[in-house]
This record gives structure tokens, C-alpha cells and sequence, in this order.
């Protein structure tokens, strides 16, 4: 098992302990208080619960090598992780809205909110810390689960402390309905959120090309071996989860030999290895077919190689 792995098996273990540890306190408060809002911030965690362990067996089963069943590798286990993100988000944000809105209409009692204000601040705090660590892993590694998975315990940071206000001016101003109605807000920012992953995953899905900046990177290096090509062309990329697939044609002088064109072929593919994160790349080999080329006597190529 590679560093990397090691990392994100480790980041999503954390991701699951932290959100089982924050929906048990949470629903526990909620029930004690009639709070919907740390009902809902419980129901959220919960979902958590869920999602990281979707993710941590995501992760697992997209770092097993490619097979002759899935000559590509299972990166796609990651994507497939995220779109179940969205799902259950989805329903947990429609639950959240349906059940204030009907509190919101027939009227709730609360007390002892005391209690409730603090778990909400202390689970502030704890998905605050979890959702920088899972970041940082995320970048590191470049895990599309991991991302996901930050995504959602950012967004627990700020829904818990709208909540934690809301219950702060229930407490002191008497004013009920301010309980729901921001839980209410707290679902549709919940609904908004999973549609920004559906449309992250869906890329993986359609093959959508690498980001910009990616794509980028790999010309530079690509143009860093000019003296050694003549030229490139068809360059084309997707993503499966962590992984980066890319291949392109590279055009060289025609009377290199077979041993020296692919010589040329695995140093680049190297260099963007080292460079890429879960970089696979193919390089197709071609021979340069200008009709004005000089011959071997002149081949620039040809003259750097026996220099």
C-alpha cells in the first residue's frame, strides 16, 4: 500500500469516527431540548456517517491495482462514492425542510436550549478541524471522495453556528419560529451544496477533460522535450477518481530508432508522473512524415544523436 493510500485510508477512518462522535451527542441534545435545529444538525451528521463510510470503502476498492476486468483501474469507485454524497445530502436537506416547515406551521415547544447551544459550538469546532485535516488530505492525495467529504463538514461549520445563533436568540428574545425557519435555510443551503457534487461527479462520469491548469502543465513539459520531438498532437485527458488518464501522439524524426523514439516516450511520461498526482499516461509514437525533409544526413535529430 502506497503513502498516498495510507493517507486517504487514514483521513476517511478519521471522517468516520468524527461524525458517528458528533451525530450521538447531537441527537441526544436534540431529543433533551425539542430543538429541531440541533435535530436537523443531528440528522445531518448521521448522514455524515453514512458518507464517510461510503467514502472509506470508495477509497479502499479504487486503490486496487487494474485487472483484465477493469484494464483502466477502479479509480471510478471515487467518483461513484460522490454521487452517493449527493443523493443522501439531497434527501437529508428535503427531510430537514419538510420537518420545519411543518413545525414551522403547527408550532414547537423548547427548553433547556442551554444544552443545545453548546453542542452546536463544540461541533463547530470539531468540523472545523475535521474539514481542514480532510482538505489538506484531499489536496495531497488529489481524492475526489476525500474532497467531498471536506465539502460537507465545511458546510456543517457554518449551519452549525447559524444554528447555535438562532437558538442563542430564541433563548433570550422568545421568539419561537426562529428555530425552524433557520433550519429551513439550512436545508436549502444543504439541497444547494449537493448539486455543486452532483455536477462534480458527473464530469468523471461524461469524461469531462482535466482542468484547465492540469492540461496546462502537461504542454509545458511536453514543449520543455522540443529538441527531442518535432511535434504532438491530440492530446486528451479524463479523471476517474484520483486517477488522471491522458494520452497523446508524439511525432519524431523518422530515423530515430525504435529504441530511441520510445526512450524519449517513457522520460516524459516520467517527468509527468513525478509531476501529476495519479498521473497514467500513454504515449503513441509517431514518425515524422514531412515530404521536404532533408534525410538523415540533415535531420537535426539525427545529428544531436551522433554528436
Amino acid at each position: 500500500m502506497s503513502d498516498l493510500t495510507r493517507k486517504k485510508m487514514r483521513a476517511a477512518r478519521m471522517s468516520v469516527a468524527t461524525a458517528t462522535t458528533l451525530a450521538a451527542t447531537k441527537l441526544v441534545v436534540g431529543v433533551l431540548t425539542g430543538s429541531m435545529a440541533v435535530i436537523s444538525s443531528a440528522i445531518d451528521s448521521l448522514l455524515d456517517i453514512v458518507m464517510s463510510s461510503v467514502n472509506f470503502f470508495a477509497i479502499r476498492s479504487a486503490e486496487k491495482p487494474a485487472d483484465e476486468c477493469h484494464p483502466f483501474g477502479h479509480g471510478k469507485y471515487e467518483t461513484v462514492a460522490t454521487l452517493i454524497q449527493a443523493f443522501v445530502i439531497t434527501l437529508s436537506g428535503a427531510g430537514i425542510i419538510f420537518e420545519s416547515v411543518r413545525r414551522l406551521i403547527q408550532g414547537s415547544t423548547l427548553q433547556r436550549l442551554e444544552g443545545g447551544i453548546v453542542v452546536l459550538i463544540i461541533s463547530t469546532a470539531a468540523s472545523y478541524a475535521i474539514s481542514r485535516y480532510l482538505s489538506r488530505i484531499a489536496r495531497e492525495t488529489d481524492s475526489s471522495a476525500l474532497e467531498a467529504d471536506s465539502l460537507h463538514f465545511s458546510m456543517d461549520i457554518y449551519t452549525n453556528l447559524a444554528l447555535a445563533l438562532g437558538l442563542v436568540l430564541v433563548q433570550f428574545v422568545q421568539v419561537t419560529w426562529l428555530d425552524p425557519a433557520l433550519s429551513i435555510a439550512v436545508g436549502l443551503y444543504i439541497l444547494f451544496e449537493a448539486m455543486r457534487l452532483v455536477r462534480h461527479g458527473m464530469r468523471d462520469v461524461l469524461d469531462a477533460e482535466l482542468p484547465p491548469g492540469i492540461r496546462e502543465d502537461v504542454r509545458d513539459m511536453i514543449e520543455a522535450h522540443r529538441k527531442d520531438l518535432v511535434d504532438y498532437r491530440n492530446l486528451r485527458t479524463r479523471r476517474a477518481g484520483s486517477q488522471k488518464f491522458m494520452d497523446l501522439e508524439m511525432i519524431v524524426c523518422r530515423h530515430l530508432s525504435v529504441e530511441e523514439a520510445h526512450d524519449i516516450a517513457d522520460t516524459l511520461e516520467e517527468q509527468i508522473k513525478s509531476n501529476i498526482i495519479g498521473a497514467d499516461i500513454t504515449i503513441h509514437i509517431e514518425p515524422c512524415r514531412k515530404t521536404d525533409c532533408p534525410g538523415q544526413a540533415n535531420c537535426a535529430n539525427e545529428k544531436t544523436r551522433l554528436s
